[in-house]
């Protein structure tokens, strides 16, 4: 087959490495790609927003399937598109992407089918939001309704917090993903997210996964896109997955399907771990991003019957094997991300790098120049590693990045943490 991937991240380098495994695969283009993608995959400059373009390029190249990595394309209905045109894709259609597209379509489809999640309220002015906010108290969650590529959520520990992400979203700090907010009660428990593939029928789980979304050690610092991931994840555990199942993944399907809309791809679930089970976060519909990462790592059987199975409806006749060793990825970033950063430093030492045994490392924001590596966006690297142990792989992780030469980026030291202690008998 000759397949199209859309992205440009480090989640679309992991499914590149992966999909340039499978012997189905012929040819494989990525638009528009990175400097790690480009190893595994013929890069081409292709602007995926314009759909037609996209449509143009797989008549002229034979393209039998087209995987989409981010989840604006979903969102803007490029699966619609391709489908009209009679090429198979990878995702969400327009409709289904409202999972992701707007957290209030998704808190309210929850309310009307009993899907457990945080209690919430919908806001489409900054004073109303204010009044409820300040009845309800702190701590308090306020989210932008639409995309806002990871930062459209603010986790409150005071009121004069939460009112300042009402100032902030209202007042088009998030452009137009703030035009409504969602406000809802703060969960306690742990995180961890839960990957499922869909047909619009039936839902296959994935290995779990954990990621660490502040920017700096011990959860401090602003939300980020995502600092690091392991997987699997140990809070997950068989009961608590089959939980999520039964509560949250298979009423989501069934209501997605009755509204006309059935859901097919990855739907990535963000969960909250409570004392009465799984509650769920929200949702994403694509790979996670560093998540794929250790997926990918994981992941034994070959992706792209997986892929197909999700577009043909046929998923109940499928299963997928994971190696039983764990991965972890740690995310080196540019200097001030997520806020202001400077593009274009070099890098050096990734070929030692990845000569360390059980390493992997995956680009996000880089570009070629020449014989060089340089920086070009604000996460830039995963540096990922697999082991016997999660401790053991976290210190392959590091050791890798101790190669690395690269004086303007920064990353997390206790990506793993909490699985270390659980391995090491703590809590």
């Amino acid at each position: 087959m000759n397949i199209l991937l859309l992205g440009s991240g480090g989640r679309e380098h992991a499914l590149a490495w992966k999909i340039a495994a499978s012997p189905l695969v012929t040819r494989l283009f990525c638009a528009p790609g990175n400097a790690g993608i480009a190893r595994e995959a013929t890069c081409i400059a292709l602007d995926v927003t314009d759909h037609a373009a996209v449509i143009d390029f797989c008549k002229a190249n034979a393209i039998e399937l087209v995987v989409v990595g981010p989840e604006a394309p979903l969102a803007a209905g490029i699966v619609d598109d391709l489908a009209d045109a009679g090429i198979k894709a990878f995702g969400p259609t327009r409709k289904a992407a409202q999972l992701e597209g707007s957290k209030g379509f998704t808190k309210d489809l929850c309310k009307a089918h009993g899907i457990p999640t945080a209690a919430y309220e919908r806001f489409s002015s900054p004073d109303d939001a204010k009044a409820y906010i300040r009845v309800q108290g702190a701590p308090i969650v306020v989210k932008a309704d639409g995309l806002a590529a990871g930062k459209g959520v603010v986790v409150a520990m005071t009121l004069a917090e939460a009112e300042d992400a009402v100032d902030m979203m209202f007042g088009g700090g998030l452009g137009d993903a703030g035009v409504e907010v969602v406000v809802e009660d703060f969960m306690i428990g742990e995180e961890a997210s839960f990957f499922v593939l869909c047909d619009g029928e039936h839902a296959l789980a994935l290995a779990t996964a954990q990621d660490h979304k502040r920017a700096f050690d011990g959860d401090k610092g602003p939300n980020t896109g995502g600092m690091g991931a392991y997987s699997p994840a140990p809070v997950m555990t068989d009961a608590i997955c089959k939980q999520a199942m039964e509560r949250i993944i298979g009423p989501t399907l069934k209501a997605m399907k009755a509204m006309g809309a059935p859901f097919k791809g990855v739907l990535f679930a963000g969960l909250m771990i409570t004392e009465d089970g799984p509650q769920l976060i929200e949702y994403n519909v694509r790979f996670g991003d560093p998540e794929c990462q250790v997926l990918m790592m994981r992941m034994m059987s070959d992706i792209v019957p997986a892929l197909l199975a999700c577009v043909d409806g046929q998923l109940a006749h499928l299963t997928l094997r994971w190696f039983d060793e764990p991965a972890l990825t740690v995310v080196m970033a540019a200097k001030g991300y997520p806020g202001a950063y400077e593009k274009g430093t070099r890098i050096a030492g990734l070929e030692r790098a990845e000569k360390i045994p059980g390493v992997q490392i995956f680009h996000a924001g880089t570009m070629a120049s020449g014989d060089w590596v340089l920086a070009n966006g604000g996460r830039v690297l995963a540096v990922t590693a697999s082991a016997n142990t999660v401790a053991e792989a976290q210190r392959r992780a590091y050791e890798a990045i101790g190669v690395i030469n690269w004086p303007e980026g920064f990353c997390r030291r206790d990506i793993g943490w909490q699985a270390v202690a659980r391995e090491r008998g703590g809590k």
